[in-house]
């Protein structure tokens, strides 16, 4: 029994004429007979009762029919779903991505996949204490954003842009970016920051600037996310400095003052990973940043 005779088969039923049925299917009518002929001998099970005017199905036929038009609709659209899976337009991509994108370059992304592959269904998730580098080599996640490369042997990463890092103020803060010397100016300052003795690139990159300048923050609230930090300086509560994406998150309640200082972002995944669904995120990532760092330049 062949996936073809039973499209034989229901073609017939749906017809109950042979000649018709032939044209319908490109074969000689003979053909066909054989072709039904052959299944039924096969099941064991008369499926049309014939005479010379008519064709009628059986009840053992009736019965197919009904049970084979589901279970061919279904191998049909599993076949279709592989296909796209081929394609790489279908199946399931796990993204671990950093805060700071998910006001522009995260929904920008997203807006891409749902426009040319609408049938991509996304996972997203913002770790914390887990680092990307587990994530991929244990294959929680496909795909991982980051503001750093992930040294491992095992992933690939590949820089997108780079963007300056601002400080944060409350709206009605004295401080202006006309007036604005450098870093020194709020010194005395309450921040809000990622933990400085965190081993995190942001936390190193903090530690960096406040270097340069020469002095310790007084980081009275510490916090991973910056959408809470930017609610709390919202609500004059301390001042921080952020990468310039969450300007894009419309809090008109704070001001942004660019610093010289640039934090880069970068899209990691496992280098074993041939997949086209993997391939194709990555050439829309690669693409859209190009679109970035002609922004930041």
């Amino acid at each position: 029994m062949t996936l073809q005779q039973i499209r034989y088969f229901l073609v017939l039923a749906e017809e109950l004429h042979f000649w018709k049925t032939a044209e319908k299917v490109y074969v000689s009518q003979s053909s066909l007979s054989r072709q039904i002929q052959s299944l039924e001998e096969e099941l064991g099970v008369t499926l049309f009762e014939r005479d010379k005017r008519n064709v009628k199905l059986t009840d053992a036929g009736v019965f197919l029919k009904k049970k084979w038009e589901d279970l061919l609709d279904e191998f049909d659209r599993t076949l279709q779903h592989a296909k796209k899976i081929e394609e790489g337009s279908s199946g399931l991509i796990s993204i671990a991505y950093p805060g700071s994108i998910s006001y522009n370059y995260l929904p920008e992304l997203l807006k891409i996949f749902s426009e040319e592959k609408p049938d991509l269904k996304v996972e997203l998730m913002e770790p914390t204490d887990i680092t990307l580098e587990n994530l991929l080599t244990s294959y929680q996640i496909d795909v991982a954003f980051s503001r750093n490369t992930v040294l491992n042997s095992s992933i690939c990463s590949e820089r997108l842009y780079a963007e300056p890092v601002c400080l944060v103020v409350p709206k009605n803060h004295w401080l202006t970016a006309e007036d604005f010397v450098d870093l020194r100016d709020v010194k005395d300052e309450k921040f809000i920051l990622s933990g400085l003795h965190h081993t995190t690139y942001f936390s190193s990159l903090l530690r960096s600037i406040f270097n340069t300048y020469g002095f310790e923050p007084q980081a009275h609230i510490e916090s991973d996310f910056g959408s809470m930090i930017l609610n709390l300086i919202s609500r004059e509560l301390g001042i921080s400095i952020l990468p310039y994406s969450f300007q894009f998150s419309l809090n008109s309640h704070v001001r942004f003052i660019t610093l010289p200082e640039k934090t880069e972002l970068f899209i990691n995944w496992r280098k074993n990973d041939d997949r086209k669904i993997v391939k194709n995120v990555i050439e829309y990532a690669t693409n859209l940043g190009k679109r970035y760092n002609q922004q930041f330049i």
